[in-house]
Order: C-alpha cells, then structure tokens, then sequence
C-alpha cells in the first residue's frame, strides 16, 4: 500500500449535506501520459510516496483515493461574470476528487480541471487542452515562488484526444489536470444559495467555512456569525488583492465564481504577469472595457466582497453588513504595503516613512516602463544591493534624475533576510520572470517537438528563486 501516516483523508464536505454539489462521473480518456507531478505538493499531503503507475491511476485514470470521496461531486454555485450575474454555471469541466489533512492540520481539496462534463458544462466539452494546464503550472509555480496564497498545480497528464478551440490552434492536445488548495468554496456558492433563498443551507455554509477554513468555533445567532464570517472573508480577499498587485500579476477573469472565500488566488484563465508597471494593462483578449486591468484588480475584489455580502443579506442586517465591508479599503492598503516591502525584501520603518517609498517608487516604475521585476531583483535587499542595482544592465537610470529621491529612500532601508543575498539567485543578475512571450516560446518547444525541456528548466528557475526568496 503506497499510503502512509502522512495521508490523512478527510471528507468534511459530506457534512454539508445535500444540495452543494452533484456526484457525476470522471471521463474516460484514451491515453495517459505523465506530464508533471508536483512532489513537494504531494508531500504535504502524503501522497509523494506513489509511484508513477500509482499516480496515473488516481490523477490519470481518476479512481477513488483510499478512504476518501467514492464519487466526484460538481458543486453547485452562481457568480457575476464581467458584473452580469449567471445562475446558469458550476463545476463544468471540473469536480471535487479528494479531500485530506495535510502537514500542517488544514483541510485540502483536490479538485479536476479538464476531468468530463458535468450538469453544469452547458455547450463545454469539459476538457482542458495542454497549453492550458501547462500555463496553469507556471502560474502557480511563479505565484507560489513570490510569496503569494496560491492553489497549488499537483498533477497534469495528457490523455490523448484532439480538441477544438476557438482561442488556440486546433486541433490541440488535451489533458486533465488536478490542483491541490485550501478550499473550493466560492463567492458564487453563497449567490446560488441567497438566489434561491436557502437561508438553512446559507448559514450552514456560514458555519462550515468559519470552521474549516478560519479555524474558528461558530458563536452566537445566525446573524452574528455570518458577520463574523464577512469580516473574515474581507480579510482574505483584500489581502488576496495585495498579493496580485505586488507580484505584478493580472488574473484576467476575478468573476464571483473564481474568488474562493479561502483567499487562494486560483481559477485561471488568461492570466499575464507585467512586463512593465501598467496599470492598464489586461490579461483577457475579451475584456474590452478593462474590467479587470491590473489596476482594477482591488476594486473588482471589493465589488466581489460586497456581492457576498449581498448573499447574506437574508440572515444579516444590511446595515451591519456594510458596517464590516467599509474596512475592505484599509485592509487592502495595510496589505499592499506589507506585500511591496515583503517583495522589496526590507525592514519596515513605519507606515509614513513606508508610503512615502513606495510612492516614489510606483512613480518611478509607472512613468518610466520599468522592467517590474528587473526593479524588484535589482533591490531586493534595500540598501544592501546597491551593488547589484549598480551591475544591472538598467544602472543608468538608477542614476536619472528621477530615480534620485527612490534611490536614496531605498538605501535607508536594510535587509529583512541578509541569508536571501547570498542565495545563487540572486548571484547569477538575471531575474526569473514570467512574461506571455516566455510563455508561448515554451509551449511551441512542447507543441512542435514535444519538447519539454525548456518547460522543466523553466521550473527549476522559478523553484531556484523560491527558495532564495524564502532565505
């Protein structure tokens, strides 16, 4: 039996009852071939020990793991998507696999992409093609590896059909990918149960997500603790959205139905990272009006946070509701400065002193077009990489004019983590980034010779910068 102590299944979701989800079955895929398996993930939920006959059995084929779910489920949820609200979506090409504890006592999902159709697939195939699970990993990867809440990519493995895709070449290679995260309840769970007026399995989603996923006993009346739920909710999110900022990274589609309540950036789609500091800048070829630019991306959450509120509407005061979302703004601006310092890789030295860098230094990156994160590698560390910045191939405009104000704000900064300068990365002067032609270039290595690669060297990059800003 590959399964040890540290596999600790858990299927907490049953006790939800019914009504959250449907059980529906996993496809059956000509082929499958191993792409990817993520051990480090694996390993803290104990499944590092199979082998890769194992792991196609489960994360292939799909079989029930031991213990655990003896059937997928596809929940059910609604959700705004571009701010028009859907009570048409759910799980569509994707379900619950699996749940368990891992090392540290969370409860973990897994959940499918690309695993069939379900009730909720509507005219979808419920495939994933490859291209897309393979952008999923690296960004996960690059996501993880900056510091940020991230569903984890656990698996990918190509299973062999042709499919048809109006926004890739087709015909195109197909697979089925599973994440590992925290949760899979979404904003939209609570919109599909306020939509209908369930205010019973309203406040049992309230009491399970306090318990699961903030680890707190639910108290007092049904109104008090969808409150408290609210607020912890805000939390997660607005920090969620300081987390996509500091690492320059736009998601492209922040619908209700992709914003888990667990605070996980996860759910994507066309997502970019910045190659300079753009507000403006879009991931998605089809959001003409910009909804979701990268400077938007606070705002979508807040507008999100406040529909979740409106989900409970029924069993909260509206009053005391708006009461716990004014705080959303603050938490995000304290969020956002702990995330730029954290990427900065410096001391605090309070609030005023703190703003009034990292003002200059958006300007500066803004005004410019500032390779974002040439910039950040550039001064990790504050003062103690004036040299670093003074070999980068951008050391000239260190020196303009008006980089002069930032340049002497950041030298009065020290190092949160000396150890971190002395990492390889940072040794080598190149930057690990993650920019679309990066992207593209090692898919048509994998698309034209199914050569993987530069796919594999790439990863080995991104986990060499992890763990170097780790220290």
């Amino acid at each position: 039996m590959p399964f040890g102590k540290a596999y600790q299944p858990d299927t907490s979701f049953l006790t939800l009852g019914q009504g959250f989800a449907d059980p529906v079955e996993a496809a059956s895929f000509p082929k499958s071939t191993l792409r990817y398996r993520n051990n480090h993930a694996a390993k803290s939920v104990g499944l590092d020990t199979l082998n890769d006959e194992e792991w196609v059995k489960y994360f292939g084929r799909l079989e029930p793991l031991p213990g655990n779910l003896m059937e997928p489920l596809a929940q059910r949820y609604h959700g705004h998507q571009f701010r028009s609200y859907n009570p048409e979506i759910g799980d569509g090409r994707g379900f619950l696999y699996a749940q368990m504890r891992d090392n540290i006592g969370r409860l973990m999902d897994l959940g499918t992409k690309g695993s069939g159709t379900t009730p909720y697939s509507r005219s979808g195939d419920g495939r994933l093609t490859l291209k897309g699970g393979a952008r999923e990993i690296m960004a996960t990867e690059m996501l993880e590896a900056l510091g940020t809440y991230t569903s984890r990519t656990l698996s990918l493995i190509e299973t062999g059909e042709s499919l048809h895709r109006g926004d890739e070449p087709s015909p195109t290679r197909s697979s089925v990918m599973v994440r590992l995260n925290h949760g899979h309840i979404r904003i939209g769970t609570f919109q599909r149960h306020a939509y209908f007026s369930d205010t019973m399995r309203l406040s049992k989603l309230v009491d399970y997500c306090l318990s699961v996923y903030y680890g707190t006993e639910p108290k007092g009346s049904a109104a008090d603790r969808a409150l408290d739920f609210l607020g912890r909710a805000s939390q997660r999110v607005a920090t969620q959205g300081a987390e996509l900022m500091a690492a320059g990274f736009v998601h492209g589609v922040l619908n209700t139905d992709n914003i888990n309540i667990s605070g996980e950036i996860f759910d994507f789609g066309p997502w970019r990272f910045l190659p300079t500091l753009n507000l403006s800048f879009t991931a998605a070829y089809f959001d003409e009006t910009g909804l979701y630019a990268f400077g938007r991306q606070p705002d979508a959450l807040h507008w999100n946070i406040y529909q979740l509120g409106g989900a409970l509407a029924d069993i909260a005061e509206e009053n005391a509701l708006k009461d716990v979302l004014a705080d959303f703004p603050q938490i995000y601006l304290n969020a956002i400065r702990e995330k730029l310092l954290a990427r900065l890789g410096i001391k605090a030295k309070g609030h005023k002193s703190d703003d009034a860098l990292l003002k200059l230094l958006n300007e500066f990156m803004a005004t410019e077009k500032f390779p974002y994160e040439r910039f950040f590698f550039d001064w990790y560390g504050g003062s103690a990489s004036e040299k670093r910045a003074a070999a980068s191939p951008e050391a000239k405009r260190y020196k303009s004019e008006k980089a002069a104000g930032m340049v002497s704000a950041l030298k009065n900064y020290s190092p949160a983590n000396p150890a971190a300068l002395q990492a390889p990365y940072f040794k080598k002067g190149i930057p690990c980034t993650m920019l679309i032609d990066e992207v593209e270039d090692i898919w048509s290595h994998i698309a034209e010779r199914d050569d993987w690669a530069p796919f594999n060297a790439k990863i080995d990059n991104i986990r060499e910068m992890g763990e170097a800003l780790k220290g």
